[in-house]
């Protein structure tokens, strides 16, 4: 199953995670992040490296962020892949690459 970036990501855009990803499967949106379902690999490295608390394994999104499923599917093939960390948004509530 794969992973899906969720809400709390929505405002931060925080890539800390993708520079333990061991695939090409994180896309940068103008807001948040996204993971091709088609390209994760299920590996979870991931998720404890969200500072956001934002990744969830397919099977496990909250209820209230099942939408984002389907959001992550639509998205992230149209958008960059990421690959490396940078500096997260504006007002992100969790420390910058360089804190």
């Amino acid at each position: 199953m794969p992973h899906i970036v969720t809400e709390p990501c929505l405002g931060c855009r925080n890539t800390v995670c993708v520079t333990v990803c061991p695939v090409d499967c994180f896309h940068e949106g103008p807001d948040m992040l996204y993971i091709d379902p088609d390209e994760c690999i299920d590996c979870g490295a991931c998720v404890p490296e969200c500072p956001e608390e934002a990744i969830f394994e397919l099977g496990q999104v909250p209820e209230k962020w099942k939408p984002y499923i389907q959001i992550n599917a639509e998205k992230a093939p149209g958008l960059p892949v990421l690959t490396e960390q940078r500096e997260p948004l504006p007002g992100c509530r969790s420390s910058s690459p360089s804190s």
